[in-house]
C-alpha cells in the first residue's frame, strides 16, 4: 500500500507543491473555510424540519357540535383503549346509538355498558390538540388512521429527492464546476421551500419537498468537495470532519428553537427560507476549485484564482505556478470524460465503491431513523430534538481528533461497532428503564454520527480529483436507499418497539466489520487520477488502472 502511495506522490502532490507559497492558514483559506461552512447551516435546519412539519398532535374523532347530545354522552363518545385507557384516535361510538341513549336520559357506564356499544370510524374528521402546535401538515390534511402511512412517506419523498440530487449533482459539478452547481442548488432548495408553504394538498407539498431534498444534498456535497480540493491537508481534515459538520449541527440545533417560536407549519417554512437567502453574498467569497479546473485542462483560470489568493494573503506568487510538463503527462486520462460508470470499471475502484455504498447505506438508516425518532421519545419534543442535535457537537469534535491522529479504518470501525452494540442493548432493557433507553439511544446517535463524519471525510480522500464529486455523490446516492426506508424503520414501532433497534444495531455492527477491508489513506496525498488510488485488499494494479 505504501509503495502505491509512493508511486502517486509526484503527480498527486503537484497541486499542493505548486500552491505551497500561499501558506496553510492565510486570509484566503479562512475566507473559503468559513464561507463554505456557513453555506451548510440551511441544510441542518431543513433536513430534519419534517420532525415538526409532520408531527402528529394528539387527536380523536370529531363529534359534530350540532348534535343534540348531553354533556355526559358527548364526553363519553370516544372509546378508551390500551392499558393506559387513552381515548381512541381512529374510532368513536356510533352516533346514532349515542343520540338514542341521550334522548332516553340514560347515563354512560350506569345505565349503558359502553363495551357493548358499536363503534364507527371518524366520518366527520378529527379534532386535534393545539397546545403544542397551531398546525402541522398532519392536522391540515388529516394524515392519520387509514392515511397515517402518508406521514413516513412524506419523509421518504424528501429522501427520494436527495437520491436524485446525489445522482445528478455529482456528475454536473464534475462536468460544469463545483461553484456554479453549489449555488444553483442552494437557489433550488430555497425557492422550493418557499413555494412549499403555499401547498394546497399533501401531494403538492410532497412534490416540492422532493426538490427541497434534491437541492439540500447537492449543495452540501458540492461544498464539501470544494473545500477538500482547495484547502491543504491539515486544514482539509478540520474542514471535512469538524468544520462543515459543526455548522450543519448548528443549523440542526437552531431548528427546534425556530419551531418553538413558530408553531404554524406554513410560517415555519417561510422562516426556513431566510438562511438560504443569506447565503447569496457567499458567491463573492467562494472561488471555483483550482484542482477541478486543472483536471479540465483550464490551467489559466486555475492560475488566476491562485494569483488572486496570493493577493488576498499578501504573498508574492512565482512567475509560473503550474508546470505544464506535469499537466501534459496527465492529459491522456483527462481527455476522456469520466462518469459514474467509472466507479465500477476496474476491480480496485469497484470493490472500494461497493464497500462504501454498503457502509453509507447502513449509516444512513441508523442516523435518520434515530433523528426522526426524537418525536416518539418521552418528554418535550423541542428539547428532545435539541438534545439529538447537541449530541452531534462532541461527535463531530471527536471525529476531527480521530481523523487528525488515527488511522482511518481503525477510527471508523470502533464507532460503527460501538453504535451497533448500544442499539442492540436497548431492546434488552426492561420497559420501565425509559431514561436509560433514551441515554443509550443518544450514545448510539453519537457513535453513528461520528462514524458518518469519518466516512464522509474518508470518501473524499480515497477517490481521485477526476471522480471525487461523482464518487461522493454516488455514495450519498447509495445511502439514500437507507434514508428513504428509515422513516418506515420508525414506523415499525407500531408492531414491535424493539424491532427498529434490533435491525439498526445488526446492520451497523456488520458494516463495522466490513469497513476493516477498506484501504488506509491516513498520511497519503489526495489522488488526482484513478491510477493513484490506494489498493483494496486482493486488488493489484494493472496497466491503465
Amino acid at each position: 500500500m505504501r509503495a502505491d502511495a509512493a508511486d502517486a506522490d509526484p503527480q498527486t502532490d503537484f497541486f499542493e507543491e505548486s500552491t505551497a507559497f500561499l501558506g496553510q492558514w492565510g486570509r484566503f483559506q479562512k475566507q473559503v473555510f468559513f464561507a463554505l461552512c456557513l453555506s451548510t447551516v440551511p441544510n441542518g435546519l431543513i433536513v430534519m424540519s419534517i420532525v415538526f412539519l409532520a408531527d402528529t398532535p394528539p387527536h380523536h374523532c370529531l363529534v359534530p357540535a350540532h348534535l343534540n347530545l348531553t354533556a355526559a354522552w358527548r364526553n363519553a363518545s370516544i372509546p378508551l383503549e390500551g392499558g393506559a385507557r387513552t381515548p381512541s384516535r381512529c374510532s368513536r361510538y356510533r352516533l346514532e346509538d349515542l343520540l338514542s341513549f341521550s334522548e332516553g336520559n340514560l347515563l354512560p357506564g350506569v345505565d349503558v355498558n359502553l363495551s357493548t356499544v358499536p363503534t364507527e370510524g371518524c366520518f366527520d374528521g378529527w379534532e386535534y390538540d393545539h397546545s403544542v402546535y397551531k398546525s402541522t401538515i398532519i392536522s391540515e390534511w388529516d394524515l392519520v388512521c387509514d392515511d397515517s402511512w402518508k406521514n413516513p412517506m412524506t419523509s421518504s419523498v424528501f429522501f427520494c429527492g436527495v437520491l436524485t440530487g446525489s445522482f445528478l449533482s455529482g456528475q454536473l459539478s464534475d462536468r460544469y464546476g463545483r461553484k456554479i452547481v453549489m449555488f444553483a442548488t442552494i437557489v433550488i432548495q430555497t425557492v422550493a421551500t418557499f413555494v412549499q408553504a403555499f401547498s394546497t394538498s399533501w401531494a403538492m407539498f410532497c412534490a416540492f419537498f422532493f426538490f427541497v431534498g434534491g437541492g439540500n444534498i447537492s449543495n452540501y456535497v458540492t461544498a464539501f468537495v470544494l473545500g477538500a480540493e482547495i484547502l491543504v491537508p491539515r486544514i482539509r481534515t478540520i474542514f471535512s470532519t469538524a468544520g462543515v459538520s459543526l455548522f450543519f449541527a448548528l443549523g440542526y440545533m437552531l431548528l427546534p428553537l425556530l419551531a418553538f417560536l413558530i408553531r404554524d407549519w406554513r410560517m415555519l417554512l417561510f422562516g426556513l427560507t431566510v438562511p438560504g437567502c443569506l447565503c447569496a453574498p457567499l458567491w463573492w467569497f467562494i472561488p471555483e476549485s483550482p484542482r477541478w479546473l486543472l483536471s479540465q485542462g483550464r490551467e489559466d483560470e486555475a492560475e488566476a484564482i491562485i494569483r488572486k489568493a496570493a493577493e488576498i494573503n499578501n504573498v508574492e506568487p512565482p512567475t509560473v505556478i503550474f508546470a505544464s510538463s506535469l499537466k501534459n503527462e496527465e492529459e491522456p486520462e483527462k481527455t476522456r470524460a469520466l462518469n459514474i460508470c467509472d466507479l465500477l470499471h476496474s476491480r480496485n475502484i469497484r470493490w472500494i465503491s461497493i464497500t462504501l455504498w454498503l457502509v453509507w447505506n447502513s449509516l444512513s438508516i441508523s442516523y435518520f431513523a434515530l433523528s426522526l425518532n426524537t418525536a416518539n421519545l418521552i418528554g418535550n419534543v423541542y428539547f428532545n430534538c435539541f438534545l439529538s442535535a447537541l449530541v452531534e457537537i462532541p461527535a463531530y469534535s471527536l471525529s476531527w481528533l480521530m481523523f487528525r491522529f488515527c488511522p482511518r479504518r481503525f477510527s471508523i470501525f470502533p464507532m460503527l461497532f460501538m453504535g451497533g452494540v448500544v442499539l442492540l442493548i436497548i431492546h434488552l432493557l426492561p420497559t420501565a428503564l425509559v431514561y436509560v433507553s433514551i441515554t443509550l439511544e443518544m450514545i448510539g446517535k453519537f457513535a453513528v454520527t461520528t462514524a458518518y463524519a469519518l466516512v464522509y471525510a474518508y470518501t473524499a480522500e480515497v477517490y481521485p480529483t477526476v471522480l471525487r464529486t461523482t464518487a461522493l455523490a454516488s455514495c450519498s446516492m447509495a445511502s439514500r436507499i437507507g434514508s428513504i426506508i428509515s422513516p418506515f424503520f420508525v414506523y415499525l414501532r407500531n408492531y414491535s418497539v424493539s424491532l427498529p433497534h434490533i435491525l439498526m444495531g445488526s446492520l451497523t455492527v456488520l458494516m463495522g466489520l466490513l469497513s476493516l477491508l477498506l484501504p488506509e489513506t491516513h498520511g497519503m496525498p489526495l489522488p488526482d487520477t484513478i491510477t493513484h488510488m490506494q489498493r483494496f485488499p486482493g486488488c493489484f494494479r494493472r496497466k491503465g488502472y
